[in-house]
This record gives structure tokens, sequence and C-alpha cells, in this order.
């Protein structure tokens, strides 16, 4: 089998001191075992035999007062990852109730970040709140929005595609990724994100949680020039989401852009 290079388009870190309880407490949301220590250097150590030429890093602002600090780590976490060869790529973190959405984008622009992340069920925010429409406003036609997509758990619905579906149609032009297949453990309701103009979609987080000709048919719905990889570091470890990922059928060509190309048109890298 061909050793294709690799972009991990979805990868969260933490600091040292804080990455093995943040990791616990991500599993005891998720209800899975976090596999990867939560720190860069681990998933620089773990991503080298593979051929992994880079990372999109980001994390998550879990309240307003974070944000910048957040936004400074990441942008730091991108210079030592580039200076160690690779091309990597760093989303600011932004919380609902941060009060100046227009003052931090400029300057996490001016850090070299290239784009926002957020994920609604952790913050407790719909992606629909009107708190975040001067966000997309803000975004659109300038960086893409990276949202957590879908729970299957009634008290976790912040992240319904339903709800990503009625901001792109208040903002046309805004690019997002509806990460994990569109509807983490809620693949069904993804569908309807199928064929929407500027909107991108990652493996991170799908890919052991369902059947395999249901990720294929998936896959292909959303458009295999339309998906990209993603580990959900620390979530899940190379090997295994590698070996998922090449056990569907995809063509040899559909993996070259799964695994790279798209991330790199994406990106524009």
């Amino acid at each position: 089998m061909k050793n294709f290079p690799i972009f991990d388009i979805h990868t969260h870190t933490y600091p040292e001191r804080i990455a093995e309880k943040a990791c616990k407490n991500l599993g005891a949301f998720y209800e899975f075992v976090v596999e990867g220590k939560g720190t860069y250097a681990d998933l620089e150590e773990s991503a080298l035999p593979y051929n992994v030429k880079g990372f999109l890093l980001f994390s998550v602002a879990t309240n307003a007062h974070q944000v910048p600090k957040v936004n400074d780590g990441i942008a730091s976490l991108v210079t030592l990852s580039r200076s160690h060869g690779f091309e990597t790529v760093g989303f600011a973190g932004m919380h609902q109730d941060f009060p100046d959405f227009a003052a931090e984008l400029d300057r996490v622009e001016k850090m070299g970040l290239r784009g926002i992340k957020i994920h609604p069920d952790i913050q407790e925010v719909d992606i629909d709140d009107p708190r975040m429409l001067r966000l997309y406003e803000l975004a659109e036609g300038r960086m893409p929005i990276y949202f957590h997509i879908g729970d299957w758990r009634p008290q976790y619905r912040f992240s319904e595609a339903r709800k990503l579906c009625r901001v792109l149609k208040q903002f046309p032009r805004l690019e997002v990724v509806a990460a994990h297949l569109g509807g983490h453990r809620a693949f069904e309701e993804a569908e309807m994100l199928a064929g929407i103009p500027n909107v991108w979609f990652d493996t991170s987080s799908a890919l052991w949680a369902i059947e395999p000709d249901h990720a294929l048919r998936l896959i292909r719905k959303l458009g295999t020039d339309r998906v990209m990889f993603g580990t959900d570091y620390p979530v899940m470890r190379y090997r295994d989401e590698i070996r998922r990922l090449l056990e569907l059928g995809l063509e040899e060509s559909e993996l070259e852009d799964i695994f790279y190309n798209n991330a790199k048109r994406f990106l524009k890298i």
C-alpha cells in the first residue's frame, strides 16, 4: 500500500502541566478512553512514523477569559511546529461571551492564525445562538470556522447539523468545517450537509464509531474532495485511524485527497 503523505486536520494539545487532567476530563465528557498524552511533544512523536507533513492545531475556549491565552498558546505551538519542519497551521479559539470579536480576530490574524474553532457542546452554545451571529458576520469571506458537529445524547444538541444549515442560509459565503463526518455519532443527520457550498468535513472521531460500509457511503455522499483526515488527537493514535480509512475500499486517488490534498486546498498551503 502506498505510503500516503498525511495532513492531520484535527488536533488538540494542552500545556504540559494540565494535559493529563484535560485528557481525563475529555474522556469523561465523551465516555471514551483518550489514547494520547495530550501534549504537543507526544503528538509530534506519534506522527513521525506515519509520513505526517503537518497539523491543524486548535483548542477550545471554555469561557471568555481563556480566549487570549488559548490563542497565544496556539500561535506559539504553530511557530514551534513549523520550526521542526511541519506544514502546521493554527486556528483561534473563541467563546460566545467574549466582549470584542472584531479586535480578537484582528489580533489573531496578525499572529498568523488562519481560522476559528468552536465546540458548541463543550461551550454550551447553540450554533445558531444570536450571540454567535456577529462572529459569523465578521468571519464570512475572511476566515473559516471549524465546528464540532453532532452528539448522540439528548442533553447535548447544541451542535446539530440542522442548526449549522440555518447559519449557512444566513451567511452563504461562510466557509466551515463540519467535523466528525458532519455528525459525531449522529451520522444520519450529517447527510443534510451534503452538497452545501463552502462546507468541508473531517474523519476525526468518526471511523471508530460508524460501520465501515456506512462510512464509505457517507464519505462519498459528502464528497471525497471535501473530506479530510483527522485523528482528533489526543483521542486516537495514527496507526488505527490510518488503518480504518485504508480499509474502507476507497480508490487511491480518493485516499490521496482525503489524507493530504484536500487539507492543502482548504488551508491554501
